[in-house]
């Protein structure tokens, strides 16, 4: 039998977490009042239970039958009763005035430095940094091998992005939380923040970190087939070197805004377009539509010889849907998520794989005008 350490020791975790029985301690000044906050009340409850379970077991053993044949007969003591109502009172007073200051510290979001909006969809983040003109989506980046047993797991198994939040040390970070379609929760342990991503509605919560690293969350809320494939990662910058990220992904995206516009007046082959409609559909619409695009029966409906993909006279319709989505249903909006190129080579690619032949050619110019109506 292996001793009681090693046992221990098998639970913990890697990185900053202690245990997996535990709250992770954190890395910031709220997480530590929080994970405080949870010893503090943790160590008064253990005393409780011990002179409760004592009091009961001395009281069974002293007062047994066989011990006390005849018991006693007494009634009500006042003093006893007023004891035991002002102790219990007392206590819970005193737990409740540290418990009140750490969540009130916890909803402060004033005097921010950094606005970010973060906003949940199934199944990435999308974050909006209100003092630059960047946006991007956040996805999973784990292989699909791995998840299908084909490839050894990574050490960040279904903890890893390909675009990463990234965030300023020393300065306070103030998140707009909601969502665009169900209920999401975008939830951090190293800073001590989950807040749920309502549709419709905007949730604050901030953070304040000290030290520069990688800090990985998940969504925390079940939000359908792919929930677990929803993680959040967080990268904490030096200021200096966080003003040069954020300075050169804004130039970036203010040039692919530009390329955008350049391709109004431009029109792609039928080969260029079916090859990357291909990688777009397989990368972002198979997974509801399925590979072959015969969708899953009452779930996602089928591309594949049936509805606009295959209407010549909804053309304008196919793209509206792509673009803006279906409200009251799983169909996101792709309007934001993908660019006018590659919106424009994916509707051709459903108009024209799996024997749809429509012979319709989608163009960016196409995208554009759907998109200023």
């Amino acid at each position: 039998m292996k001793p009681l350490w090693a046992l221990l020791a098998m639970l913990s975790l890697p990185a900053s977490a202690e245990n997996q029985l535990n709250l992770t301690k954190g890395v910031t000044e709220v997480s530590n009042r929080v994970y405080d906050l949870h010893m503090t009340i943790f160590y008064i409850c253990c005393a409780i239970g011990v002179v409760v379970f004592g009091l009961m077991f001395i009281s069974m053993i002293r007062h047994r039958k066989s011990k006390n044949p005849k018991p006693a007969n007494f009634h009500e003591n006042v003093k006893v009763e007023i004891a035991w109502t002002i102790i219990p009172l007392l206590i819970l007073v005193g737990m409740a005035i540290p418990a009140t200051t750490t969540l009130i510290a916890m909803e402060d979001t004033s005097d921010a430095d950094v606005t970010i909006q973060v906003t949940g969809s199934q199944w990435k983040w999308h974050y909006k940094y209100f003092e630059n003109d960047v946006e991007f989506f956040s996805r999973l980046a784990t292989q699909q091998e791995q998840i299908d047993n084909k490839f050894d797991k990574s050490e960040n198994y279904l903890l890893e992005v390909d675009r990463p939040l990234v965030i300023p040390t020393g300065q306070k970070v103030r998140f707009l939380v909601t969502s665009d379609d169900v209920i999401h929760s975008w939830w951090v342990p190293d800073f001590a923040v989950k807040k749920d991503a309502n549709p419709g509605f905007i949730n604050e919560t901030w953070t304040k970190v000290d030290e520069p690293g990688i800090y990985r969350g998940q969504c925390a809320e079940l939000c359908g087939q792919d929930h677990g494939f929803m993680p959040v990662v967080v990268i904490a910058k030096e200021p200096a070197e966080y003003e040069k990220w954020i300075t050169e992904l804004e130039a970036e995206q203010e040039a692919a805004r530009e390329r955008e516009q350049e391709l109004l007046a431009m029109e792609m082959s039928e080969d260029e377009l079916m090859d990357l409609g291909e990688k777009v559909y397989n990368s972002t619409c198979a997974s509801c539509h399925q590979p072959t695009g015969q969708g899953v029966d009452g779930v996602f409906p089928a591309l594949a010889g049936s509805g606009v993909s295959v209407d010549p006279n909804a053309k304008a319709k196919h793209i509206d849907i792509v673009v803006n989505g279906v409200t009251g249903t799983a169909m996101q909006a792709f309007g934001q998520q993908l660019s006018m190129r590659e919106l424009a080579a994916v509707i051709t690619y459903e108009r024209n794989a799996w024997g749809n032949d429509t012979g319709d050619l989608i163009q960016a110019a196409d995208i554009n005008e759907v998109m200023n109506q």
